[in-house]
């Protein structure tokens, strides 16, 4: 039986069952840290026709909205120093598409690490986050400018950037083309988005399934390369490089992630980590699980419509070598 809604990628209709994983939010709220894999707010669905995933029934906007304007976590405050690192990486790929350094903005900012480094690198910066606790810390703690908001409800100047971040973020949205398209409005002529989300069609992704450390409370979409490809044409963006994103963090935070599905063994291996002195040591190990894209705005004229969604009885087209995560 196929599920209600369309496609968050390609705007098709004929979603079908896929992964049955309905949870709950959980005491932490929605964290960026949040070790709670193999649930999520509802079941997974997934498109037959470009292999995109998304959650069904969509949570409300505005549920998540609330959840995450009171999300509060010191974890990756904490990891400092790996996600300055991470985010020099992203900055990197950004700097190779553009022409200069000149306004970069990064949506959903989280703490500000990474406009924190573009400063320092000499880009004008702003960022806009969700989180009142994120959002402070990046004024307060680094001097940034942060709009404590999202990308719809921020005031931000069309046309005035150009770069735009967004690193973790697509996943968390219901209308991510909605996203997109204001994104379309924002960057300057000749700007590139950055955007990193979760691969759900990677090798180990599929060899998981429903117990994948991405499968989270936090995630309501769930994209592989050719779904994110897809939904970036739809949306009048032309892709011009993708890779693996590996995050630098400790060895001893990564074997605190061991928790969600063994405490026991988390804490036995992080005692063995600092006995052997190796803890704090920065790991970045690349499970070829997390995509980083960078896109440019074709031309208005130029950029595919998006596709008319079928009727509700329509047959649905074969997938065509879709990734799928693995039930």
């Amino acid at each position: 039986m196929s599920a209600q809604g369309a496609c968050s990628a390609c705007g098709l209709l004929g979603l079908r069952p896929h992964l049955r994983v309905a949870g709950e939010i959980g005491p932490d709220g929605l964290i960026p840290s949040t070790d709670r894999f193999g649930s999520a707010l509802a079941d997974i669905v997934r498109c037959p026709h470009c292999g995109h995933m998304q959650l069904d029934p969509m949570p409300e906007e505005a549920v998540l909205a609330a959840a995450y304007a009171e999300a509060e976590s010191d974890a990756y405050i904490d990891e400092e120093a790996g996600q300055r690192t991470t985010a020099r990486r992203a900055l990197e790929r950004i700097e190779a598409h553009v022409a200069r350094r000149g306004t970069i903005l990064d949506l959903g900012c989280w703490v500000g690490f990474l406009l924190a480094e573009a400063r320092d690198s000499g880009w004008q910066t702003l960022g806009v986050e969700p989180s009142e606790f994120g959002s402070s810390y990046a004024r307060d703690e680094l001097g940034l400018e942060v709009i404590t908001g999202d990308v719809f409800s921020a005031d931000l100047e069309p046309a005035s950037f150009e770069a735009i971040a967004m690193g973790d973020v697509l996943e968390h949205l219901v209308s991510p083309a909605d996203a997109l398209a204001r994104i379309r409005e924002l960057l300057a002529p000749g700007g590139v988005l950055w955007l990193a989300v979760p691969d759900a069609g990677s090798g180990v992704a599929r060899m998981m399934g429903k117990r994948w450390w991405s499968v989270l409370p936090t995630h309501v979409q769930y994209f592989t390369r050719g779904s994110l490809a897809t939904l970036l044409g739809r949306c009048g963006f032309d892709q011009l490089e993708s890779s693996t994103a590996p995050k630098a963090f400790t060895v001893g935070y990564y074997l605190e992630r061991i928790g969600g599905y063994s405490p026991t063994t988390a804490r036995a291996l992080v005692r063995a980590a600092r006995a052997a002195g190796i803890a704090e040591r920065m790991w970045a190990p690349d499970f070829r699980d997390r995509l980083a894209v960078v896109a440019r705005p074709v031309a208005k004229s130029a950029a595919a419509p998006a596709p008319a969604a079928p009727a509700a009885n329509a047959p649905a087209a074969p997938a065509a070598n879709a990734s799928t995560l693995t039930p």
